[in-house]
């Protein structure tokens, strides 16, 4: 085997837990081999370079083995090295999710009934008939 589709190896590789979600992905255009945009047709080969995105993680990873069926993760590893520069990045990048604030936690305190019901009012939100 020289040569194996994109959508097929990612899914073998175990970056996608379904091959339509590995196809949907390259189609989306988070997949670029060799720094090109790919197709899910597209062949890829031992030596070539992946850039992928999978969820917000960023990977960069080269190509070292090929197959076209999924096997145990052990075997999955074996697929492809990543990039140190990578694997830094994604590190540091998981350390920001972590300790960042949660979403919404600069909004201060939650509103008050009368502040909803003004804010309804003011964006035409409101109940038509109630008269306050």
């Amino acid at each position: 085997m020289e040569k194996v589709r994109i959508d097929k190896w990612l899914w073998a590789a175990r970056f996608f837990k379904t091959r339509t979600l590995a196809t949907e992905a390259v189609a989306g255009g988070r997949v670029h081999v060799n720094g090109v945009r790919a197709k899910p047709s597209k062949d890829v080969q031992t030596g070539d370079r992946i850039e992928l995105t999978v969820g917000q993680m960023p990977w960069q990873v080269e190509v070292t083995g090929l197959a076209d069926r999924r096997g145990s993760a052990s075997v999955a590893a074996t697929l492809y090295t990543e990039t140190p520069e990578a694997a830094e990045r994604r590190r540091v990048l998981s350390h920001q999710r972590r300790v960042a604030p949660p979403v919404g936690a600069d909004m201060g305190e939650r509103p008050t009934k009368r502040d909803r019901r003004r804010l309804d009012d003011l964006t035409g939100r409101g109940r038509p008939g109630k008269g306050r």
